[in-house]
C-alpha cells in the first residue's frame, strides 16, 4: 500500500498556478520544515528528535532525512515509552530506526514506577507520567534543542507556542517568554541549563499531514487505517482492551471496525469508527471532520479545560 520513509523528493502538480516555479502549499510547508531542521543544526550542539512512531513524528523524521540527504541525520531520536504503547507502533519505530541506522534513546515510564519515583494513577493513564522521564532524559544527555511534532491546530495551548519555544532549567514553559519570529527568523539563544523545544510542523494541519503522507508515499503503522479491533466504550471513546487496566467491571468488549487518528498511550487514546482503508478514504474523512484529532480521541486532554497547558508548564510537550 505504501513505501517506507525515504528522502527522495515527491513531485507536486496541479496546485501551483501557471508559473512552473510556483510552490504548492505542501511544497511551502516542506520547505519551511527543512529550513527549521537546518537552522537548528547550525545553532545548537546536541539536538534530538522526539520519535514515537506516530504520524507527526514520522513526517518530522521524513523532513529531517530530506534536510540532510545524502548525509545521515545528525541527530539522535528520543522516545518516552509509557509501557502502554500499541505493539504495531513499537514494531514500526524499531524497524525505521534500524532501516536508517539511527540512534534511539528510550526513557521508560515503567522504570520510574519500578524505582518508586512515579506512582501509577488510579485511572491507569500514563501519558501525564511522561514529563519526568522526558525532562530527566533531556538533562542527562544535555540536549539543547528537542524537536517535537506538535501542531497549532491540535489544541489551544499548542496554538500559543512559537516554532522555537524556550524552556527554563526545569524544562518548564512560560508563555510570557515567547519570542517573536518575524520573517522566519528564529532565536535559539538560551542560558546554561535551558533548552529550546522546536516544532517544525507548527503551521501544518492534520489534513496537510495526511496529504503530504500521500504525496511522499510514507509508510505508517497499520492502526491508522480501518481494521477490526476489540474495544470497549469509556467516556464517549472506544478504548483498546489490554493489560493496562481496561475494561472495568460493567464495560463490555466488542469487535468493531475502527482506526486511530492519533496514537499515544493505549489507556487514553480512543479509536474512531471508520471504514477508511486507503489514504484517499482517510483524507476524505479528515476533510469532513469538524473535530481535531486530540479533541475527539484523547482522554488526557479532557482531564480539565487547561489540561494541556498545565502539562506544558510542567515540562510536557
Amino acid at each position: 500500500m505504501t513505501t517506507s520513509i525515504n528522502h527522495v523528493s515527491g513531485t507536486a502538480s496541479g496546485a501551483g498556478g501557471d508559473s512552473p516555479y510556483a510552490l504548492t502549499h505542501l511544497d511551502a510547508l516542506e520547505s519551511e520544515g527543512v529550513h527549521i531542521f537546518r537552522e537548528v543544526a547550525g545553532e545548537f550542539e546536541r539536538p534530538v528528535i522526539l520519535f514515537s512512531g506516530g504520524k507527526d513524528s514520522i513526517v518530522m523524521l521524513h523532513l529531517a532525512l530530506k534536510a540532510f540527504a545524502p548525509a545521515a541525520v545528525p541527530f539522535s531520536l528520543l522516545h518516552v515509552d509509557t509501557g502502554h504503547n500499541f505493539p504495531e507502533v513499537i514494531e514500526y519505530r524499531d524497524r525505521v530506526v534500524a532501516e536508517h541506522g539511527l540512534r534511539l534513546h528510550v526513557a521508560s515510564v515503567q522504570e520510574y514506577i519500578d524505582r518508586g519515583v512515579l506512582r501509577e494513577r488510579p485511572d491507569r493513564t500514563r501519558n501525564p507520567l511522561q514529563t519526568v522521564p522526558l525532562t530527566e532524559a533531556i538533562q542527562q544527555h544535555r540536549f539543547d534543542a528537542v524537536f517535537g511534532g506538535g501542531r497549532r491546530d491540535e489544541e489551544k495551548a499548542r496554538a500559543k507556542e512559537r516554532v522555537f519555544s524556550l524552556r527554563d532549567e526545569f524544562s518548564q514553559w512560560d508563555p510570557r517568554r515567547q519570542r517573536p519570529e518575524l520573517w522566519q527568523l528564529y532565536n535559539g539563544r538560551h542560558a546554561p541549563g535551558e533548552h529550546v523545544r522546536v516544532f517544525p510542523l507548527s503551521n501544518w494541519t492534520e489534513l496537510d499531514v495526511w496529504q503530504y503522507i500521500q504525496r511522499e508515499r510514507i509508510e505508517l503503522p497499520e492502526i491508522y487505517f480501518a481494521h477490526e479491533r476489540e474495544v470497549f466504550a469509556r467516556s464517549g471513546m472506544w478504548l483498546t482492551a489490554g493489560d493496562w487496566g481496561g475494561p472495568k467491571d460493567g464495560e463490555s468488549v466488542e469487535t468493531r471496525l475502527v482506526r486511530y487518528r492519533t496514537v499515544g498511550d493505549m489507556s487514553c487514546t480512543g479509536a474512531v469508527d471508520s471504514d477508511a482503508t486507503t489514504l484517499d478514504a482517510v483524507i476524505a474523512e479528515i476533510a469532513a471532520s469538524r473535530l481535531t484529532e486530540r479533541g475527539a480521541t484523547r482522554a488526557d486532554d479532557k482531564l480539565s479545560e487547561a489540561a494541556m497547558e498545565d502539562r506544558k508548564r510542567e515540562g510536557y510537550f
